[in-house]
């Protein structure tokens, strides 16, 4: 927050009524907290070995809602910068948000969305639709398109609950481009630089009116199949006990699974892979 120099008391603009949106009050009145408007001097280009990359998530509608995970690697070229980080987020009691893409740039730009979706409730005295959520987060990613443009790219995957829906609709799944384009997804989608591998394995694995067990399982042979071809995903490290993060969200909320039931869950789907390495074939 804010305070006035001159006797500790908050500024005018804080008493002025204006937009709902705490992005733009933010541009209008201390832009340099706004770490998605900074680019680099003209030139220059961010090396991908020195900053940190986080790489596959992904999202999965099944009977109840929709369900949401990703591995744990961020890495720095062809080293491991991280091997426990976070991708996956609560944005508010319904929806849910991932990234790939620059670590630090991607944690300020949820922690922002976050606030965002915080501060239109508290003005407006409602929560923003599904849609909106959806329209707010591509404007925040069309805000750093100058920082993408100079390889700093952050792609999110957005995942709601969205009571409007008709039944069993009602877990929609959404994702961008880099320059803030929106795109709506059906029954499931990847972002990072595993994805291709991971939409290959739910393309074979999803099917409708999945539970959540199903759902949880198919998401984790995903994330197994885009680590054994992309060197940049982590999959699950039963050694340090690190398994991939999975969270649902149904019309009781956002619930992260625990750890308990993420590593049963792993532990199972690893011990399924002894027998086939390749994986479950598609169903019938």
């Amino acid at each position: 927050m804010t305070w006035d120099e001159n006797g500790g008391r908050l500024g005018d603009e804080f008493f002025t009524p204006g937009t709902s949106s705490f992005a733009e009050f933010l541009a209008a009145h201390r832009p340099e907290l706004l770490s998605t408007r900074r680019v680099l001097p003209d030139g220059v280009v961010a090396a991908p070995d020195q900053v940190p990359h986080g790489t596959t998530v992904l999202a999965v509608a099944y009977r109840d809602g929709v369900l949401i995970a990703g591995d744990r690697r961020a890495t720095m070229g062809n080293l491991i910068a991280q091997r426990d980080l976070e991708k996956v987020h609560p944005a508010d009691d319904y929806t849910a948000v991932a990234f790939a893409g620059t670590v630090g740039l991607a944690v300020d730009m949820v922690k922002l969305y976050q606030v965002e979706l915080t501060h239109f409730e508290k003005i407006e005295g409602t929560a923003m639709t599904l849609n909106a959520k959806a329209r707010r987060l591509a404007g925040m990613i069309r805000q750093n398109l100058g920082q993408a443009m100079q390889g700093l790219a952050v792609v999110p995957l957005l995942t709601g609950y969205d009571p409007l829906a008709p039944e069993g609709e009602r877990g929609r799944i959404f994702g961008f481009d880099v320059a803030g384009g929106l795109y709506e997804k059906t029954d499931f989608h990847a972002e990072g630089s595993g994805s291709p591998y991971a939409r290959g394995a739910l393309k074979k694995l999803f099917h409708k009116g999945m539970d959540r067990r199903e759902a949880a399982l198919a998401a984790l042979q995903a994330l197994y199949d885009a680590a054994e071809d992309d060197s940049a995903t982590g999959g699950p490290d039963i050694n340090r006990r690190i398994f991939p993060i999975v969270s649902v969200i149904t019309e009781d909320g956002f619930e992260r699974l625990s750890e308990p039931e993420t590593e049963e869950l792993s532990r199972e789907m690893v011990e399924q892979r002894r027998g086939r390495p390749d994986g479950p074939n598609a169903r019938p």
